[in-house]
């Protein structure tokens, strides 16, 4: 595609898909505006938060009842209870009872992350299919699917996962702590001096980690961009023998990789060591802690196991917030990132545009009156300045002219795909602009230079003009396109794949199938866009049948510089630089034999 890439994008090309945003009043705007996909399934939500907070509450029960079964083994009596069996069964109630509100809690979270996200993929795809083609010239392919693809999914787990998580170590290091202060608070307070530690060591290798992480990224982005290109460009590669000097250049980069990549993990290895380290020296502190307390008889040894199981689960809180943090940060960026093209402005549609006119019946004239134009992706180059001409009802017309003479602009600009500077198209006097473009479009047949096919079948692709044609109706399309023969030639026939872009037809083959396509759908408007310009004489000689056919009392624009084509036309206009220089049929023009169109014939003549 042609113009900037994304702001997203990596230098490599690479979109980022790992962009993180940082919590504020705007971030937490752009993400609430997401949510609104999941307003639809809000009682699956409430839901699921219920189970959630039910699921937590009876988790914060196991730990006290697992002290209580270590007190009852010693004699004790705890909460009432006469003997450890009794404890026990309790033990494996709150187990079945916190399983049960689990998996709920699971179900009804499930149910709203995969509806919304197909509401999500679905509101992207219908805007992909709405926007103008500027929308198109500057946004990469590769982004757009990354939408669709990485950030959906970062907003999936934010939906189903991280949001409930988020939730439940909430709960848990709440409830906890007050738990932990009400248990002991002498205790409480002498853990909680040492979390300050563990928090500061945290922030700065997790600082550093990310800042390695990312480098790692960047070098291994390096990489897929080696591999993207050669395996793009193969038949180049081995045209030039060039596979051993790829092969080196990728292994010097996958080198860079390795060594960046063990660096990185070198430090992590060194941050694990030092926080299980921590972890677990401030387990034996609080151990040799509570030991203390259990000497002068201020503590009991259930409650001190129950005060261990509480404080494992706080420090899995807290480290666990980390992490959410860090999703939620993501989930932010894709959300930007999905909002910024759901708010893209769409191709007028009658919704937004009620008065919009029926398409007429039949064809009476096509005027390009005082045309200004200049892509909006090259504002700075006028294509057009003032362009004025005319074709008429039935009319074959032919626009010929040096590369970047404006042809197939006038083409593009007649299929509304970019919107005029100043000026107007007028169809049977009205503009262009006040159809419905739908219905305008469906007025307009096109085949290209470039043929594109859809990789299913020749019946699908042909098929694709009137999506509700008969077997009958496609056959008769390919019989006038001068396919059905080679069609037939196959032993699947119609049902024959074509493969990926047609690249299992010749380039005959698929003009074929594209003329065929145009017949079915019967336009009011041909066009033609260089269709014979890279065929052999054989399968120009079928084509430009087929052709002949299908312009046959149709108003027609011809953009060809085959002589065979172009002196068929009724009229021709000579672009140069973005003017019409020359107007004319063709036996006039050639007795200018200083002009434009001459001389492009004598250039023609003499490549041949």
């Amino acid at each position: 595609m042609a113009g900037n890439s994304a702001s997203h994008s990596s230098p490599n090309g690479e979109a980022s898909t790992e962009e993180k945003k940082k919590l504020n009043k705007d971030s937490l705007k752009h993400l609430s505006g997401i949510y609104r996909f999941m307003f639809p399934y809000r009682w699956n939500f409430v839901l699921g938060l219920l189970c959630l907070f039910a699921s937590s509450v009876v988790m914060l029960a196991f730990p006290e009842f697992t002290g209580n079964l270590v007190d009852a083994s010693t004699g004790g009596n705890p909460a009432g209870l006469s003997n450890i069996n009794e404890i026990a069964i309790l033990l494996i109630s709150i187990l079945s009872v916190q399983t049960i509100f689990s998996f709920a809690r699971i179900y009804f979270f499930a149910q709203v992350g995969e509806r919304s996200m197909a509401d999500i993929r679905q509101a992207l795809y219908k805007k992909y299919l709405q926007l103008p083609l500027t929308f198109y010239d500057k946004n990469r392919t590769g982004d757009m699917m990354s939408r669709m693809t990485a950030d959906v999914a970062l907003l999936q787990d934010s939906f189903s996962i991280t949001l409930a998580e988020f939730f439940r170590q909430i709960i848990v290091l709440v409830v906890g702590l007050i738990l932990l202060f009400y248990k002991n608070y002498q205790l409480t307070f002498f853990m909680l001096s040492i979390v300050p530690v563990l928090v500061v060591a945290a922030m700065f290798f997790g600082r550093k980690i990310k800042g390695m992480s990312k480098n790692t990224q960047d070098e291994l982005a390096k990489t897929n961009v080696i591999v993207e290109e050669t395996l793009q460009t193969i038949s180049v590669v081995k045209a030039y023998t060039n596979e051993l000097f790829e092969l080196n250049r990728y292994r010097k980069t996958q080198q860079d990789v390795v060594k960046m990549a063990l660096k990185t993990a070198n430090f992590r290895g060194l941050f694990v060591s030092f926080i299980i380290f921590v972890v677990f020296g401030s387990i034996v502190a609080v151990l040799w802690y509570g030991a203390l307390l259990i000497g002068r008889k201020e503590l009991m040894i259930g409650e001190l196991v129950t005060f261990i199981i509480y404080t494992m689960f706080i420090a899995g809180s807290i480290g666990g917030l980390g992490d959410i943090y860090s999703q939620i940060q993501k989930a932010i960026g894709a959300s930007e990132r999905i909002l910024k093209i759901l708010e893209e402005p769409i191709e007028p549609s009658p919704e937004e545009k009620p008065s919009f006119s029926k398409s007429p019946a039949a064809i009476q004239n096509i005027v390009y009156k005082d045309i200004s134009f200049s892509y909006p992706t090259r504002a700075d180059v006028q294509i057009f300045d003032a362009l004025n001409f005319r074709i008429e009802a039935g009319e074959k017309v032919a626009l010929v002219g040096y590369s970047g003479a404006g042809k197939s602009t006038i083409v593009q600009l007649l299929m509304r795909f970019y919107e005029l500077q100043s000026g107007q198209i007028l169809l049977n006097g009205q503009n262009i602009q006040d159809y419905d473009l739908g219905e305008y479009r469906n007025l307009i047949g096109i085949v290209p230079q470039e043929v594109i096919l859809f990789g299913g079948s020749i019946r699908e692709n042909i098929a694709y003009a009137k999506t509700g044609a008969t077997d009958a109706e496609i056959i008769e399309a390919a019989r006038q396109a001068n396919a059905l023969s080679f069609i037939e030639s196959f032993p699947e026939g119609l049902n024959t794949l074509v493969g990926e872009r047609g690249v299992k037809l010749s380039g005959g083959q698929k003009q074929r199938v594209a003329i065929a396509r145009a017949i079915l759908k019967d336009p009011k408007i041909l066009i033609l866009d260089e269709a014979t310009s890279s065929l052999d004489a054989e399968s120009e000689h079928l084509v430009q049948d087929a052709l002949d056919l299908l312009m046959k009392n149709r108003t027609t624009i011809i953009i060809a510089h085959r002589l065979a084509t172009v002196r068929k036309a009724d009229r021709i206009y000579v672009l140069e630089k973005g003017k019409i220089v020359e107007t004319g049929t063709h036996e006039h023009l050639l007795q200018n034999i200083n002009g434009v169109y001459s001389q492009l014939i004598k250039l023609q003549v003499s490549e041949a």
